[in-house]
């Protein structure tokens, strides 16, 4: 982690939360969108100490809030002693130094915050690739002087040009080091489409589960499974390693199923880019499982962010079942007379947690891939033994055994379909090229 990256993890941190409501997202008032601000701190291991908020038509651009909340800021560090100041929209390099020489004390935003958290919890090497993509990509236009220590990772005789400067220089081996990253994570990625490939020859159909932060993909993945297969815990972006195992639905029918990292509201653009090749297994999904916290009363603006990320991964309209989750809490909320039980008509209700509902869930998805299958009737021949057998495990079809080759009608899932269509394809042009029976 490049030096001047702030470790939020120290317990001596005391936050001091700001934030600005223009109005441009009648969803989130600037009261609910510092509340998650504030969950999103302490996830980072920092002391919540205060929190003002400001309704201006536009965003200030010298010092984000207007010139008398930045007095308000001032005289807050006096009374809370607070030693990090944390602005809930990603600020200009501009707006941070103001911000910074005006309250005398570290300012952050949310993009910076958030890249602090996914630091903390990558674990796999993978995950920690794309966490420092993402941060250098984030510091590159914030460089200062302190990024002299980068000149030791590469560099020497010959890297500096005439009259360079020392930031210039610490600019270009910054984009050297992007520009490595991103190849090794391009790695990563082809590396994940040949495991991808890999699952496609099983043929067993593909489903990611989707939603916000903490909304319970994880638990859900273990409920599914029967054991503890991912790390799930209430803390926001607790996962950020995809993990991938079979599942049994109903009617015998087996699926991929794979937790994917959460989205958040404000998710910073580098981590979109930079986690492109984990949640390319959004993508390449048959099928999306939404989980959402029914218990939140904030739900109905997380599906729109859930929506507006799925949209910018090309994965917006791919089918999908919703999942409310937590009924556990909606049922302790109703008894206890708080927050009442959101409308959920025509969805499934479910609690990861309890498992309760999960077998409907099973029958639902069971029956979403289903209707994915194709019709399919084609002739292969005898040699195309070993994928019969995969048709006959995973497919609806009949087999009519003829004198050359076998004939297969009924119903098989897409990827199987573009399998035997090529195979049948093939065997066909052998025909007409006279080339003759080859079972």
């Amino acid at each position: 982690m490049p030096k001047d990256m702030i470790d939020l993890a120290a317990p001596v941190e005391r936050a001091f939360l700001v934030a600005i409501d223009t109005g441009d997202d009648p969803g989130w008032t600037a009261e609910e969108s510092i509340s998650e601000l504030a969950s999103l701190a302490e996830t980072a291991g920092a002391e919540v100490v205060g929190a003002e908020w400001q309704n201006r038509r536009h965003v200030d651009p010298n010092f984000y809030v207007g010139k008398g909340k930045v007095d308000e800021l001032v005289a807050a560090k006096s009374e809370t002693g607070y030693t990090v100041l944390v602005a809930d929209d990603e600020l200009s390099p501009a707006q941070q130094r103001a911000l910074e020489e005006a309250v005398k004390t570290k300012v952050i935003d949310r993009s910076r915050l958030i890249l602090d958290i996914f630091a903390q919890h990558a674990q796999t090497h993978e995950g920690r690739l794309q966490v420092e993509l993402a941060q250098l990509e984030y510091q590159l236009p914030r460089l200062t002087k302190m990024w002299t220590h980068l000149s030791r990772t590469g560099g020497g005789i010959g890297t500096r040009g005439p009259g360079e400067s020392q930031l210039e220089t610490d600019r270009r081996l910054v984009r050297e080091r992007i520009k490595k990253f991103k190849e090794r994570v391009e790695q990563v990625a082809e590396q994940r489409r040949t495991a991808s490939r890999a699952r496609d020859r099983r043929l067993f159909p593909t489903v990611a589960i989707v939603g916000y932060t903490n909304a319970g993909k994880s638990t859900l993945l273990n409920a599914l499974v029967g054991q503890v297969v991912a790390k799930a815990e209430d803390k926001l972006f607790a996962t950020l390693d995809p993990t991938s195992r079979q599942v049994k639905l109903g009617d015998g029918q087996t699926a991929i199923v794979t937790d994917t990292v959460g989205f958040i509201h404000k998710l910073p653009h580098q981590l979109v880019d930079a986690f492109r090749a984990t949640l390319e297994e959004v993508t390449r999904a048959d099928v999306l499982v939404e989980i959402v916290d029914a218990s939140d009363r904030h739900f109905a603006e997380h599906r729109a962010t859930v929506q507006t990320v799925l949209e910018e991964l090309g994965a917006g309209d791919k089918p999908r079942f919703v999942a409310f989750n937590k009924a556990d809490l909606i049922e302790a909320a109703a008894r206890n007379g708080d927050t009442p039980a959101p409308a959920i008509a025509g969805q499934v209700l479910i609690s990861a947690k309890t498992g309760y509902g999960l077998e409907t869930l099973k029958a639902e998805l069971s029956a979403l891939l289903a209707s994915l299958w194709v019709d399919i009737d084609v002739a292969v021949p005898y040699k195309a033994g070993e994928l019969l057998a995969r048709v006959r495990e995973r497919g609806t079809v009949e087999l009519d055994y003829r004198a050359s080759d076998v004939r297969v009608t009924g119903r098989v899932t897409p990827p199987l379909a573009g399998e035997l269509e090529a195979v049948a394809a093939k065997w066909r042009e052998s025909l007409r090229n006279g080339d003759g029976p080859e079972g």
